[in-house]
């Protein structure tokens, strides 16, 4: 079983990476491309069962894998 983890910035934090990103695809000719926010992917593996780690994995989420003040997460066990 995997934990899969999304954490991205928050909207109304200035992400300077993701401008980046904009500014070269515009660069190499992707017009169109109204915004991009760069964040992190992560898989964690579990022994268990998914009801008794789904509580732990989002206090890990908020505590270690995320700076909540600027992030957002979401994850899925499968």
């Amino acid at each position: 079983m995997k934990a899969k983890i999304v954490i991205t910035p928050k909207k109304a934090v200035l992400d300077p990476q993701g401008k980046t990103v904009q500014t070269a695809l515009e660069h190499m000719g992707y017009d169109g491309v109204k915004a991009v926010h760069v964040g992190k992917y992560l898989e964690i593996e579990l022994d268990g069962d998914a009801e008794s780690w789904r509580p732990k994995i989002d206090e890990a989420c908020h505590k270690l894998l995320s700076n909540p003040v600027i992030e957002d997460y979401q994850f899925t066990i499968e």
